[in-house]
């Protein structure tokens, strides 16, 4: 049937620890934990150092300027309601004379 079974899996688990035994399976497993925490480390010690040679390049250089794109854009825009617009009659039904 192909797959594995909860019967294989607890199987599988005792020969395991028949083998390695319960002391060297547990410090094998705290061997596992030391070197998954160590490896977290590693990579938040990278990103930190990545974070803070961006932020030193950052107070280093000057601030940039957007780019003017015309005179215009220095003028205020205008806001004043303008008054409404008549406006037009509908269009006539099917049903109304033309």
């Amino acid at each position: 049937m192909g797959g594995f079974s909860i019967w294989h899996i607890l199987i599988f688990a005792v020969i395991v620890l028949l083998l390695f035994g319960g002391n060297r399976f547990s410090n094998m497993m705290g061997d596992v934990a030391k070197g998954l925490k160590s490896f977290k480390q590693g990579m938040a010690d990278e990103d930190d150092d990545k974070r803070h040679r961006y932020e030193e390049q950052r107070r280093n250089e000057p601030p940039r300027q957007l780019p003017r794109e015309d005179a215009r854009a220095q003028e205020p825009i205008d806001v004043t309601p303008r008054p409404a617009e008549p406006a037009s009659p509908p269009p006539p039904r099917d049903d109304q004379v033309r």
